[in-house]
């Protein structure tokens, strides 16, 4: 098995991304996640375009999964921010996770959102937390 059918296989748990939002993992690398999310009518909000919360949920997932692959501790969101640039015009949301600066405590990604037309829909800023045990 690849990294990649591993890194599925491990993320397939986290339901809300996967099962509830569609959301897929494309690619993996060090320091680097591509995952994708076709657009249905369900992550729509009342005037017809694409709901910030589906956007964020495959920003923070793609976060998710470049800086928890093969890893020997979790780590999680301690701030994040995203800007919202463009509305969808494609049909699939396209979300790559960058490392940017990786410390003993905490990390620092970008995550870069399109559609499958480049069309630059969002940005999300994260700084995470490793949960590393302490010894005393």
């Amino acid at each position: 098995m690849d990294n990649l059918e591993k890194a599925r296989e491990f993320f397939s748990k986290d339901l809300y991304a996967t099962k509830l939002s569609g959301a897929r993992i494309d690619s993996i690398g060090e320091g680097f996640a591509q995952c994708s999310m076709d657009i249905i009518a369900d992550h729509k909000n009342a005037v017809g375009q694409v709901m910030g919360g589906a956007i964020f949920t495959l920003a923070d997932f793609a976060f998710a999964v470049a800086t928890n692959f093969d890893k020997p501790y979790p780590t999680v969101t301690l701030t994040s921010n995203i800007s919202f640039l463009s509305a969808v015009k494609g049909k699939t949301l396209i979300a790559k996770a960058k490392l940017i600066k990786d410390g003993s405590r905490s990390c620092f990604y970008t995550v870069e959102v399109s559609d499958e037309l480049d069309t630059p829909i969002a940005l999300l800023n994260v700084s995470g937390a490793k949960l590393i045990k302490q010894t005393k």
